[in-house]
């Protein structure tokens, strides 16, 4: 097989199960050394499925409206429960219940006096059939195993650009919506190229905007992969819809580096910069690269998103309140809208076992410049 086979020629026979033994073996060894062909090629299967979906999808439609119109333009008489057919109908059916007739009669007698005699040669035939679908099914296996394979290196692999910022989000919904910082995306020299997180599995999944809100700094994102799922289970903790009190105790899990960080602390005052009523003033220690954290209080309940940390004299950080993420929920469209769990999962459990669920669903952001 040439290397320099276009990538959409290979998924097509890849996807229709044509490929060579031989030639899904170097697909493979390409895929494994070669992340770039990996990932273009994975999205160009995606692709592929799309069409095909959506191609089945309007053949079906098309087929139920041609029932339909047949349905309307033949002729129906109702009498003592009869269903009477239009003469084009009966001759129809008529000359497909003859051929079947036909096909089946002859097949019987002709397999009626040779059928001891063919005995052997008929049980030969089921041996050739058989290894046949042995190998089939091997290949079938092979490419299932690619498949999982291409999957891991794909999840494994960043992108091949550099990473202009990184923050950190945390899930809203199980199916792959999640909140950040809005100033990670986007700052003076503008957005990114692309978007990726890092959850603590190591695998990279790519994600586009759905919307933010610059003056909140909040934006709302979705992972771009079919069937995604942060974890098992659902998420541990909701959104509350009021502002904390003074001195309420919180925490927060986030991402200086790419090793997921604790701090705890708690607030300080009700505003956040400069009065911002919108935001929190926390007494909790930070870094660079937390942007986005979940602020959380010990019942489980997100009070706010990281947004900023104060001068070195200061040493204040700024969270905006969870209010305004839900505002921002509010006004999606009816088709994308998100509901938040109404209840946390993990206020009566100790501090060590909220971390341990929280974790799943808290992840890096990066985002590549070309």
């Amino acid at each position: 097989m040439s290397v320099n086979k276009k990538i959409s020629e290979l998924a097509e026979s890849y996807l229709a199960g044509t490929m060579a033994p031989e030639e899904l073996d170097v697909l493979t060894a390409r895929l494994r050394s070669d992340s770039v062909f990996a990932a273009e090629f994975q999205e160009t299967l995606d692709l592929l499925r799309s069409m095909v979906d959506s191609g089945k999808h309007r053949r079906f439609k098309n087929m139920l409206r041609d029932v339909h119109q047949e349905v309307i333009d033949t002729p129906v008489k109702q009498k003592k429960n009869y269903f009477i057919f239009s003469g084009q109908l009966w001759r129809t059916v008529g000359v497909a219940a003859s051929v079947a007739f036909v096909a089946s009669t002859v097949t019987f007698w002709s397999l009626k006096p040779t059928l001891n005699k063919t005995e052997s040669k008929y049980n030969t035939i089921s041996r050739e059939v058989k290894g046949l679908k042995i190998a089939q099914a091997k290949q079938i296996e092979k490419q299932k195993q690619l498949e999982i394979d291409l999957d891991k290196t794909i999840k494994s692999t960043p992108p091949p650009s550099d990473v202009k910022k990184t923050g950190t989000g945390f899930a809203l919904t199980n199916n792959g919506y999640f909140v950040t910082a809005y100033h990670v995306l986007h700052d003076e020299n503008g957005y990114g190229d692309s978007v990726y997180i890092l959850n603590n599995d190591g695998q990279y999944f790519k994600a586009s905007l759905v919307t933010f809100d610059a003056d909140a700094d909040v934006a709302i994102m979705k992972v771009d992969r079919a069937g995604f799922r942060f974890a098992d289970g659902d998420l541990p903790y909701t959104f509350s819809k009021s502002k904390a009190g003074l001195g309420t105790h919180i925490f927060t899990l986030g991402y200086p580096t790419d090793e997921l960080s604790y701090s705890e602390g708690y607030i300080s005052s009700r505003n956040g910069f400069d009065g911002n009523t919108l935001q929190y003033t926390l007494e909790l220690p930070v870094g660079h690269g937390q942007s986005g954290s979940p602020m959380i209080d010990g019942k489980g309940n997100i009070l706010g998103l990281l947004t900023a940390v104060g001068s070195q004299k200061e040493e204040k950080t700024y969270a905006v309140s969870a209010k305004a993420i839900t505002d921002l929920l509010q006004q999606l469209p009816d088709e994308k809208s998100i509901k938040l769990p109404k209840y946390p999962k993990i206020s009566r459990i100790g501090r060590e076992q909220q971390i341990d669920k929280i974790e799943d669903f808290t992840f890096v952001v990066k985002v590549y410049k070309k």
